[in-house]
C-alpha cells in the first residue's frame, strides 16, 4: 500500500510556517484608504501603535512606518528576500543606492549575502479611491558558502513571469504564476546568480494557483527529498489528494507523487513552496540568518561598524513620488521600466 500524500496540516495566521530551505512567509493583504499628500492613509492614526503597527485595526496596519506604511530602513545579512506583489505597490530603496517601484504582479528577488540595508514602503497612490495591498516576503535561505556574497536584487516583472492555464475534463481552468521552477515545460524566470534557486538540483518552485469553482488539477510530482508545501490561503473549500479542508491552511505533502487538487464551489487561491533542504545550521537573531551565534554577533558588529555601506538617501522612509510608474535603478546604474 502507497504511502499518503499529505504529510501534515497546519493553521494559517499573518506568519506562515514554512520549512528548509524557506525561513519565513508572510502574507501581507491590507485594506488601504485613500492616500494623502504623503502617499499615506487618508484616516486617523490614533489608536494606533506606531511604530509596530500589527494589529490590522479597520482592516489594514502601518507595520513600522509612521507617515506612509510599510518597513523603514532595515537590515539584512546571509538570506534572500522574495517579495511577490499581488496588489498595490512597493517602494524599494538601499544602502547600495538602487531603487524601484513594483506591484500588480511584480516579484523583486534579493539576495542580502554579507549585508544591505534597505526600505519596503507602500505607497497609498490614489487619493479617490482605497488602495488595497496584498503581497508575500517568502525569506528562502543562503547555504554557507553563499552567505557572504555580494548583494543583488533582480526584478521579475509581472509579463515575464510565465503564466500557463490548465483546463480539466469539464472545462473548468487552473491558473498558474511561475515564479521560480518549472510546471511542465513552462520555467520561470532566472533567479540571482547566487541564489540556493539557482541551483538545479535544488528544485526550488514558488507558484501561486488560481482555480475556478469546481476545477481540478494535478501538480506534477518532483524529485523525492523536497519539502513541498501548500498553502490554501482564499477560498471555502478544496480537497487536496481526497484530504478535504474546508478552512483556510497550510499543507506539507510529499514531493514525489503527483497530487490530485479538487477546489470547491468558490474561486480558490494557493501558494505552494517547495526547494531542498540545505540542511545546515540555522542561527537567526531578528533581521540576520547564518551558521552560528558567533556569525550572528559578526554580523551586528559589521553593521554597527558601517551600516552595511551606509544609507544615501535623506530619510528613514523613502517614496518615489505619485506619478512615478513601476521602474528599478540598480547599483550599477542599469535602469528598468515594466512594460
Amino acid at each position: 500500500m502507497s504511502e499518503p500524500a499529505v504529510i501534515g496540516a497546519f493553521e494559517l495566521g499573518l506568519q506562515w510556517p514554512t520549512f528548509d530551505p524557506f525561513l519565513f512567509c508572510v502574507h501581507h493583504d491590507d485594506r488601504y484608504p485613500a492616500g494623502n499628500e504623503q502617499l499615506g492613509p487618508q484616516a486617523s492614526l490614533a489608536g494606533r501603535k506606531i511604530g509596530m503597527d500589527f494589529e490590522g485595526k479597520d482592516g489594514w496596519r502601518m507595520y513600522h512606518g509612521d507617515v506612509v506604511p510599510g518597513f523603514p530602513q532595515h537590515p539584512h545579512r546571509g538570506f534572500e528576500t522574495v517579495t511577490l506583489a499581488r496588489r498595490g505597490y512597493i517602494d524599494h530603496s538601499d544602502s547600495l543606492g538602487a531603487k524601484a517601484r513594483f506591484g500588480h504582479g511584480d516579484c523583486q528577488w534579493m539576495t542580502a549575502g554579507r549585508g544591505i540595508v534597505h526600505a519596503e514602503m507602500f505607497p497609498l497612490l490614489d487619493r479617490e479611491a482605497p488602495n488595497p495591498t496584498e503581497l508575500f516576503q517568502i525569506w528562502l535561505n543562503l547555504p554557507s558558502t553563499d552567505k557572504l556574497v555580494d548583494p543583488h536584487f533582480t526584478m521579475l516583472w509581472d509579463q515575464l513571469i510565465p503564466k500557463p492555464s490548465f483546463t480539466d475534463a469539464h472545462g473548468r481552468v487552473t491558473h498558474v504564476a511561475v515564479v521560480a521552477g518549472q510546471i511542465g515545460e513552462h520555467r520561470g524566470p532566472p533567479p540571482p546568480p547566487n541564489s540556493w534557486a539557482a541551483r538545479a538540483d535544488a528544485e526550488v518552485g514558488i507558484w501561486t494557483l488560481r482555480m475556478q469553482p469546481g476545477a481540478s488539477w494535478r501538480l506534477p510530482a518532483a524529485s523525492p527529498g523536497l519539502n513541498r508545501t501548500l498553502y490554501f490561503f482564499a477560498g471555502s473549500s478544496i480537497r487536496i489528494d481526497g484530504a478535504n479542508l474546508d478552512q483556510h491552511a497550510g499543507i506539507r505533502v510529499r514531493s514525489d507523487v503527483e497530487l490530485s487538487l479538487d477546489n470547491g464551489t468558490t474561486e480558490a487561491e494557493l501558494l505552494v513552496l517547495q526547494g531542498r533542504p540545505i540542511d545546515e545550521p540555522v542561527a537567526q537573531h531578528g533581521p540576520f540568518v547564518m551558521n552560528t551565534r558567533a556569525e550572528i554577533q559578526q554580523a551586528m558588529d559589521d553593521f554597527r561598524k558601517d551600516g552595511y555601506g551606509g544609507w544615501p538617501w535623506p530619510r528613514a522612509d523613502p517614496v518615489h513620488g505619485r506619478e512615478q510608474g513601476r521602474f528599478a535603478i540598480h547599483a550599477d546604474g542599469r535602469e528598468e521600466a515594466a512594460e
